[in-house]
């Protein structure tokens, strides 16, 4: 097929399923601009249906099946967006489907599934994606139904290319463009269109270092399987790439990084407060290797792909507030007072003055470790940065002794 002709598919796919999947926003961040020294672009596929980019693929796999392939059903395995997305494409199409998922998959993910199809079946096993589409694999044998692979595969693809193309319309002159990489689905589409319109634009993929598979077989010019460590980036943690991915992204992406979960997390809460999106790990981690300077670059237009916003809320607590122990807006700590009417005021009293904000207070009098006329008092407090939580406790230091508490 020519450029040409592989241009004008993409662009009639996206035609055809205008009525489905969103047309995302590009947004210029002028936070994250000022902080890279680049203009910073976000691709918003959190905003699309399903919370992700992968609506595109699934439905454009789906939507080429022929009669007699649709009434097999179909079946996938997926850590959880493109189990929804070919949950909705099922529905739509009206067929039944199979959603294989890991155990331990985010609860959140697994009802979203069952909601966007409540006829169809979600299947629990395994502890990573790939474990779970051998799973699929089995069943599929099995019932003859449809495999609905999560990237590997040309249609799903073309379907995630789309993106590459409203990229293009939206902002012609990109420089570089950041994407994470699972098993490559989402950055080899991009790639393929992108670099075919214009061979001058700066394609990176981004990979959690606990999940490198893509990295490493790049590095190493072949196919090669990982072990997976946890990680908040459960979206992109696949052990080995597909075979046509890796070749893909071998003839079109230019370099792949890597970002620790520090990272990410950190980007996730930025994300939350500075540009008020609710990002998934997979979705922040291309952000990440720009703000981490993954790559030195400056004064350029740089498309950051936010490629889901599927984040379990319990991680995002956990996220909120560990990033504001570490940003010195968060203090514990505990001292002991005289156990008698008005001797906690003393203490509260110094937090108000100096504008601490108390969060919670823990009053002790049954420790055996406290003589019987004392107290031990826990507070929690929202603090400004690192130097308002010393100009609070050094005031307290002059008249109580204060001992700092982990969280």
């Amino acid at each position: 097929m020519s450029n040409q002709d592989y241009l004008s598919e993409i662009k009639n796919i996206r035609k055809f399923f205008s009525d489905l999947v969103h047309v995302t926003p590009l947004e210029l961040n002028h936070t994250f601009s000022v902080m890279s020294n680049n203009k910073i672009y976000l691709k918003l596929e959190n905003f699309q249906r399903t919370g992700s980019f992968k609506i595109r693929g699934a439905y454009n796999k789906i939507s080429r099946l022929t009669d007699e392939e649709k009434k097999a059903g179909v079946i996938t395995a997926s850590a959880g967006n493109h189990g929804q997305a070919v949950a909705l494409a099922a529905k739509i199409s009206n067929i039944k489907s199979i959603v294989v998922v890991p155990e331990g998959a985010p609860i959140v993910k697994i009802e979203a599934i069952r909601n966007y199809n409540p006829k169809g079946k979600v299947i629990e096993y395994g502890r990573t994606y790939d474990e779970a589409y051998q799973k699929a694999l089995e069943i599929k044998k099995e019932d003859n139904s449809i495999i609905i692979p999560a990237f590997n595969d040309i249609d799903i693809i073309k379907g995630q290319a789309t993106i590459g193309y409203e990229i293009l319309e939206q902002l012609p002159d990109t420089d570089y463009i950041f994407c994470p990489i699972g098993g490559g689905g989402l950055i080899s589409g991009i790639s393929s269109y992108c670099k075919q319109k214009n061979k001058n634009i700066k394609i990176i993929g981004v990979q959690s270092e606990n999940a490198p598979s893509m990295h490493e077989s790049f590095m190493k010019n072949k196919i090669t399987l990982m072990q997976l460590r946890e990680t908040i980036c459960d979206g992109i943690a696949v052990k080995q790439p597909g075979n046509i991915t890796y070749d893909m992204i071998k003839k079109h992406i230019d370099e792949i990084v890597l970002v620790s979960d520090e990272e990410v997390a950190n980007t996730i809460l930025l994300l939350l407060e500075r540009a008020k999106l609710f990002v998934e790990g997979a979705g922040a981690a291309a952000l990440a290797a720009v703000l981490y300077n993954k790559i030195k670059i400056q004064n350029k237009k740089i498309v950051v792909v936010i490629s889901g916003g599927n984040l379990t809320p319990n991680l995002l607590s956990r996220i909120i507030t560990k990033g504001l122990i570490k940003g010195g807006r968060l203090v514990k700590f505990k001292t002991k007072i005289p156990d008698f009417p008005g001797a906690l005021m003393n203490v509260l009293k110094i937090i108000a003055e100096e504008k601490g904000n108390i969060i919670s207070i823990i009053h002790d009098r049954e420790r055996l470790e406290l003589e019987y006329k004392m107290t031990e008092v826990i507070v929690e407090l929202e603090t400004r940065d690192f130097d308002h939580i010393n100009q609070i406790l050094s005031k307290l230091k002059d008249h109580f002794e204060i001992e700092i508490l982990k969280f």
